[in-house]
């Protein structure tokens, strides 16, 4: 048994379930984590996996909400051919389906051809992820500071600068502009490792006056389809024959890692949104970004790779 295989694939993990949730990114973090783990890449299966074990996680925890929205989309799919849906009188439920299906439409823009070469936008991930380019990571873990500063800032002007225990500080149901925003921010988040997803759709619904729970909550359900869409894309891929026993059982170690942190990353992000704390995070890819510019500046500089292994 490869015992370093499974610590590698169970710190990948809990550096997913942490940042998948958490306003940090998770792609730039496990960018971070395979550079300085020496490690070129995680692995297609690994990659797949991973993200399963953060649906896991907000399944888990948004279950009942998830259920009720199934049952309000079974009812508003009959509305619709029975000819009695009317978009003015959609409860929450409805309007927060309907929202996410619009939310979800930028999507397709990853798809678009970047003239000139073979790639298409969502190829660029892949390319900005590749050790060469280590520096955007550094570059979108600072855009992610200022974006959730932006959040904060957006927050405490829609309750005049007083704390809101419960976030009952905007508007609880996402409009179309709003939906499109928030679905173009993650948009972006997909191509930019360090761009985190979760920080820029919670502070973009926040800077289109929606209150903070709202957004994170809209947040995490709309990460569930992506979050899906992305691993089937990446499955299409995946070559199954040079998997063995033991590839497997260090890859799903690093699943329940991420399954486990991923959960009470959730509980934490909505704590510490409650108690107006977001600062921790603005603070801490800002950080986190200037080192990782720094440790890039030096590898281009130098010529000497950063390893902690």
């Amino acid at each position: 048994m490869d015992f370093f295989a499974i610590v590698q694939n169970v710190i990948l993990g809990i550096v997913q379930g942490l940042t998948e949730f958490l306003p940090v990114s998770s792609s730039g973090h496990l960018t971070i984590a395979q550079h300085l783990m020496g490690m070129e890449e995680a692995g297609l299966f690994l990659d797949v996996m991973l993200h399963v074990g953060t649906l896991i996680a907000v399944i888990a925890f948004y279950h009942k909400l998830i259920w009720r929205l199934i049952k309000a989309f079974g009812l508003l799919i009959k509305d619709i051919f029975t000819g009695k849906f009317k978009w003015s009188k959609m409860d929450g439920d409805r309007n927060l389906i309907v929202m996410l299906v619009i939310g979800l439409l930028p999507l397709f823009l990853l798809f678009v051809p970047i003239p000139g070469t073979d790639m298409k936008i969502k190829d660029l991930a892949d390319l900005f992820a590749g050790n060469e380019y280590f520096i955007v990571a550094g570059i979108s873990l600072l855009v992610t500071s200022f974006l959730l500063a932006m959040g904060m800032f957006f927050t405490k002007r829609n309750t005049g600068g007083k704390h809101s225990e419960n976030g009952k500080d905007g508007r609880t149901k996402y409009n179309v502009l709003d939906a499109i925003v928030v679905g173009i921010g993650q948009c972006f988040a997909a191509v930019f490792p360090g761009l985190s997803r979760s920080g820029t759709t919670l502070a973009l619904g926040q800077s289109r006056g929606i209150n903070k729970q709202a957004a994170l909550d809209y947040t995490f359900i709309l990460g569930i389809p992506a979050i899906i869409a992305a691993a089937v894309l990446e499955v299409k891929d995946l070559d199954t024959s040079t998997l063995n026993s033991e590839m497997v059982i260090a890859v799903l170690c690093g699943v329940i890692a991420a399954a486990v942190v991923g959960y009470f990353a959730i509980v934490l992000f909505k704590w510490l949104l409650k108690t107006d704390k977001m600062y921790v995070f603005v603070i801490y890819t800002a950080v986190v970004g200037v080192a990782v510019i720094g440790i890039s500046v030096y590898e281009m500089v130098t010529g000497n790779y950063v390893s902690f292994v």
